[in-house]
């Protein structure tokens, strides 16, 4: 697997994850599973089962973190050599043929979220948008058909 890009606050956001839950939620079951194991029979005991559950979920998620910080590598947007082009970390500014406009920021996969127009850096619109400058048009291939945007904006964090 290629590294994938993730901002700074993205890498961020994964660590803070992975510390709280191994630091501070494992070692609280840990704790409840032995109480409850101490209390006799495990087949009835409900704390017991339930904590051996929720220790397997809080395992598969620490190990998916761990897989992914070390399979990013940080990149710092207000780093980027071009800022009058769309590379990983720009927020643009696009509107289509009917003139709707549209705010999005290209971060990595990891740290996506549509609903607040942060879009994958992988997405099919933001690989479109790589290298435009303002003024450029960009045919974007989606599922209901093609679309052109209109690069209007670009702007990187301080």
């Amino acid at each position: 697997m290629d590294e994938a890009p993730i901002t700074p606050a993205g890498y961020g956001a994964l660590k803070a994850r992975y510390n709280q839950l191994f630091s501070d939620e494992r070692p609280k079951l840990v704790e409840v599973i032995s109480w409850a194991a101490g209390n006799g029979d495990r087949s009835e005991n409900g704390d017991y089962i339930y904590g051996r559950k929720k220790l397997r979920e809080i395992d598969r998620e620490l190990s998916h973190l761990s897989r992914r910080l070390k399979a990013v590598r940080v990149v710092d947007p207000a780093q980027q050599a071009d800022h009058a082009k769309v590379w990983f970390g720009a927020t643009v500014t696009i509107a289509d043929e009917d003139d709707n406009q549209r705010v999005l920021t290209l971060v990595g996969e990891d740290e996506a979220d549509a609903s607040a127009g942060r879009i994958s850096w992988r997405s099919p619109i933001a690989r479109a948008m790589r290298g435009a400058a303002v003024g450029d048009l960009r045919r974007v291939e989606l599922p209901a058909g093609a679309k052109e945007w209109e690069v209007l904006a670009i702007a990187y964090p301080a």
